[in-house]
């Protein structure tokens, strides 16, 4: 759903945009360009038009690039102008369409996400003309519109503009063929694309990307194989595909039925050919490559969490994003080379990022995909062709796992044993000289000291280090003296990190217990599928060793000379000052300078680099005071860095300062993300900032993220870890303030509920009853409860106590029922219980209770069926009779399909028997007068009269109750007497059947159904000898 456009402000045409964005510099100049040729045609015929755009085209490069421009925007924007639109700039341009290709380019690069849909699909319909007109550049165009294709994503915006690229490509085929580098690119990028297409209803989309490639490689080979060995793993990955396999098969039996050129030596060459960043780089959306470079460049170790959940929630957080990570792994290994500033600094490291996604993979398949796109470069390593910066993030990981978790170095460990007699056994004795070159440069070039201590660990399965020194003894012998540390004056010395590989299929987890238990069997074999679904799953994740903290000396040396002279002065009275008045007083200045008109901006980013290492104090230890009083609220918001958000607080919205202080704070919190929930608590806690919560909405919109969901979640996220008590706090104003960010968000509510105590948790019911705070409503709350499925059993019992506090109607949650299992659920299933006894029955509960799978173990569904018996027998009889004949009524092959067409629980009329037969087992020894009550009775002689003779057996007892009832509900003799002389079919025809006095008429019960009750009787006293042979 498209935001609504902001009051006062028109929504832009191209861009989609909020209240809170600024209008965007390239729409607003196509706009104005836009304005431009239209002041010259308005009112003119078309030749008059066209002579007038021509005429001021003419009078110079700015008119010529204004027109064109203007004429692009309307293409863009006004679907039934846009032929008119291309023929008159194909008519009045002078460089070859060259602006027209730069703005075409800056949009895909800059705006494309934003674009809005009828923009989107005419951007592409011109990129289609161009190609079709030949202007040169296009190739290029085309290649940036393919990296806007996002690998690991199936919703309709990515397949439409995949699928109609590919629609370019193939009508085109002609002008593509002339570019070699266009060939290599559709190929790479359409031979990854069939990996997220195989099922069932994208099919068709598939194999016309199937017949693309293969067309190309078998006509083209050579131009492919400037792809490198890249092009070999993504071939064998489809290779299982039909015509993919005839291929598969020619490259490694067959070469030169690919090309001449390739002979039986090709394929090796083709393996040691290094891919080029290009292509590693194409299957990135600028989005998610301009993400990563900011977490391997900006963001410091221990801090990358909130990032990281980001980018996962964005792109890794659906079952297809699996196959995502090879292409993660291949760009950081192969594209993400850090210098040695940033290898020496602080900065998030490669391996912690393979860590975090190592974590993430669930799929065995993407898994061993994962450790094959890790490996992939150290099986034909050259020193002299390939880089360390390639090989160096793989032993890294391993590295630093092996203390903490142990089970992924052995993974990986075994995986590098295995690959190199599997991987392709006519090559072996080069795969094994490969990994063999890898881990030597490792040694020379000092990313390790020496392997021994990593390959003959004793924390490594006693099968693996024999494996280790069988494939590798020169390395499994302690060297002499080992050297701390590496030089620091090489490329390698604080070598990278890199992307993350799954785990493999050989190695044995439950070795590894003490490190692992089996819920994290995103590392589990590949053989060994793990029921996920059964066990609780705790996030896997790499953590900074905590360090005792040393108050250190702020250090601004690096920064401070950077200022210009008065904001210098400033920042070093800052640095002397040892009080907190005084702090105040010269911060307030410093706001003061940066709100005039000629402060250099270009200073912000150095000025908040100041402010971070001087103010890094403020933000350890607890925010919120002990004792929660008015006066102790607002010395606690008595520091310097508050002053920041009282001047904002003081502003209106429309004041230029305003925006600069923003941007001031956004540099901030990109130094110190804890700025967020600071500013969060001072919007509660101080006097001053009394109902000016919004403005936190418009601080998310400014920072780097431009998103309030994802600031706020990661800023309480930071919150949760630093400080539980002021998570508390805010959390009935963050409810409360933001109810679209809050209300229908799981992952809210689990950061809460997962460090709360059980004071903190009564202290947050009383708020809801209350009326201070509301954590559900009812459009979501089912949604969250299905979700807190997988959660601790604590944090599952915290989530239904507050849930039981709203005032929300249990109908509202009850078919959650559906999704639980009496083994893998028993926390939702106790409170279900206890909430239902207290209920009266209602027809959707009996229904969503009877659907549950029958199952000895499982006394859910008698328990309440029992207590209801106890305490409201005359409506739950009501309800389960007209649940009998509903189903009784349905079609048997129909009930059939309906149970096995879904993975929820269904209702059958089979379930409902078992369930009321072990109902009557329960019941039997007691006084309880439930099965005597007429409606169930009636629904029992019903069902029997029409079921089959298996049921009549299997519920025999059950169905012998209803003997009981026959005199007592018989009619006159006279009309027992017709009965058998009227067959079943025109009975069932009747036209006025006989009322029965003690027959209740339910709310679901028809003419139909009050009918059928006689029928039945009568059919019974015809076959009353079947019935007494089968008792």
């Amino acid at each position: 759903m498209e935001p609504s456009p902001a009051k006062g402000k028109p929504q832009g045409r191209l861009l989609v945009s909020t209240t809170l964005d600024a209008k965007d510099e390239l729409e607003e100049r196509l706009e104005r360009c836009v304005g431009i040729v239209t002041s010259l045609t308005n009112g003119l015929s078309e030749r008059e038009a066209n002579d007038a755009i021509t005429a001021n085209v003419c009078k110079g490069p700015q008119q010529h690039e204004e027109v064109c421009l203007g004429l692009f925007a309307l293409l863009l924007t006004e679907p039934p102008q846009a032929q008119r639109c291309y023929r008159d700039l194909t008519l009045v341009n002078r460089d070859g369409m060259n602006v027209i290709l730069i703005k075409i380019n800056q949009i895909l690069m800059e705006k494309f996400l934003k674009l809005q849909d009828v923009c989107r699909t005419q951007l592409v319909w011109l990129v289609r003309e161009l190609v079709k007109s030949g202007v040169i550049g296009a190739d290029g165009i085309l290649m940036t519109l393919m990296k806007q294709i996002a690998g690991g994503d199936i919703t309709n915006k990515n397949l439409w503009l995949a699928e109609n690229v590919l629609d370019i490509l193939v009508e085109q085929r002609e002008w593509v063929l002339k570019s070699g580098m266009l060939i290599a690119m559709s190929v790479y990028t359409y031979l990854r694309l069939i990996v997220d297409h195989g099922t069932p209803a994208l099919l068709v989309l598939r194999q016309k990307e199937v017949d693309f490639c293969i067309g190309l490689l078998r006509e083209k080979f050579m131009e492919c194989f400037i792809i490198g060995r890249d092009l070999v793993r993504l071939l064998q990955i489809v290779a299982r595909i039909p015509e993919m396999e005839l291929l598969w098969k020619d490259l490694l039996h067959n070469p030169q039925a690919l090309s001449p050129q390739f002979t039986g030596k090709g394929l090796l060459q083709l393996l040691t050919a290094r891919t080029s960043r290009k292509f590693l780089a194409c299957r990135l959306t600028p989005d998610m490559e301009t993400k990563l470079l900011f977490m391997t460049s900006r963001v410091r170790f221990g801090q990358q969490k909130r990032y990281q959940d980001w980018f996962q929630r964005q792109y890794l957080s659906t079952a297809e994003s699996q196959s995502l990570r090879c292409d993660l792994i291949r760009y950081i290994c192969g594209v993400v080379h850090p210098s040695n500033e940033v290898l020496s600094s602080d900065i998030l490291p490669r391996w912690a990022i393979i860590g975090w996604l190592l974590t993430t993979c669930t799929s065995n398949v993407a898994a061993s995909n994962a450790k094959l796109a890790l490996f992939y470069d150290w099986l034909f390593f050259s020193p002299e062709k390939d880089s360390i910066m390639n090989i160096e993030p793989a032993i890294l990981v391993m590295h630093h796992s092996m203390k903490p978790h142990p089970a992924i170095t052995a993974t990986l460990l075994d995986f590098m044993c295995r690959i190199i007699p599997h991987f392709f056994p006519p090559l072996e004795g080069q795969v094994r000289q490969g990994v063999f070159n890898s881990l030597t440069f490792i040694m020379e070039k000092r990313v390790l000291a020496h392997l021994a201590p990593l390959f003959d660990n004793p924390k490594l399965d006693r099968e693996l280090r024999s494996m280790l020194r069988e494939r590798f003894p020169e390395f499994c012998s302690s060297p002499s003296p080992p050297t701390e540390g590496r030089d620091e004056g090489t490329n390698e010395m604080k070598m990278e990190e890199s992307v993350s590989l799954e785990m493999d299929n050989h190695v044995l987890l439950d070795k590894e217990d003490g490190c692992y238990d089996n819920t994290e069997a995103a590392f589990s074999d590949d053989e060994e599928e793990i029921n996920n679904k059964g066990n609780k799953k705790r996030e896997f994740r790499f953590h900074p060793i905590k360090e005792a903290i040393i108050e250190e000396p702020a250090d601004i040396t690096p920064y401070v000379d950077q200022l210009d002279d008065m904001m210098k002065e400033k920042v070093l009275q800052l640095q002397k000052g040892s009080d907190t008045e005084t702090h105040c007083e010269v911060m307030q200045e410093i706001v003061d300078l940066i709100l005039e008109e000629d402060f250099d901006s270009e200073q912000m980013s150095t000025l908040a680099s100041c402010l971070a290492e001087l103010f890094k104090g403020h933000f350890r230890g607890d925010v919120l005071p002990d004792e929660i009083t008015e006066e102790s609220l607002e010395e606690s918001v008595c520091k310097p860095v508050c002053l920041v958000f009282r001047n904002l607080c003081q502003m209106q919205e429309d004041n230029s300062g305003f925006s600069v202080l923003l941007e001031m704070l956004a540099e901030l919190y990109q130094k110190q993300p804890k700025i967020g929930y600071h500013l969060l608590y001072y919007l509660k806690a101080s006097k001053a900032a009394m109902g000016k919560m919004s403005l936190y909405e418009s601080f998310a919109q400014a920072t780097a993220l431009g998103d309030l969901h994802t600031c706020l979640m990661m800023d309480m996220k930071a919150c949760q870890e630093d400080d539980i008590r002021l998570l508390c706090y805010l959390t009935p104003s963050i409810y409360t303030e933001f109810p679209d960010e809050t209300l229908r968000s799981a992952e809210l509510l689990n950061m809460i509920v997962a460090v709360i105590d059980s004071t903190q948790l009564q202290e947050l019911m009383c708020h809801v009853m209350i009326g201070n705070l509301v954590m559900f409503r009812k459009d979501s709350v089912l949604n969250i409860l299905i979700q807190s499925l997988d959660w601790e059993t604590f944090e599952q019992y915290s989530t239904w106590q507050l849930f039981l506090a709203h005032s929300i109607p249990l109908e509202t949650i009850i078919p959650i029922l559906q999704h639980l299992k009496y083994k893998e659920h028993p926390e939702a299933l106790s409170c279900l219980l206890l909430q239902l006894r207290r209920e009266k029955p209602s027809g959707e509960m009996v229904k969503m209770v009877l659907s549950r799978p029958c199952h000895p173990e499982d006394q859910f569904t008698t328990s309440i069926l029992r207590h209801w018996a106890a305490k409201h027998d005359d409506v739950l009889g009501e309800h389960i009779k007209a649940l009998l004949i509903k189903n009784n009524n349905l079609p048997r092959k129909r009930q059939s399909l309906r149970s096995s067409s879904s993975k929820l629980a269904q209702l059958t009329l089979e379930q409902i028997l078992e369930h009321m037969d072990n109902l009557r087992l329960n019941l039997s020894n007691t006084k309880n007068s439930f099965f005597t009550q007429t409606p169930i009775l009636q629904a029992l002689q019903h069902v029997q009269a029409s079921c089959d003779e298996a049921h009549k057996m299997r519920f025999s007892d059950l169905f012998s109750l209803a003997e009981e009832y026959e005199e007592p509900s018989s009619k006159p003799p006279k009309s027992r007497r017709k009965a058998p002389a009227s067959s079943p079919r025109s009975r069932k025809g009747a036209a006025t059947p006989v009322s029965n006095e003690e027959e209740s008429a339910s709310s679901s019960a028809s003419e139909e159904e009050d009918s059928k009750p006689k029928a039945p009787k009568r059919k019974r006293k015809g076959s009353s000898a079947v019935a007494s042979d089968s008792d």
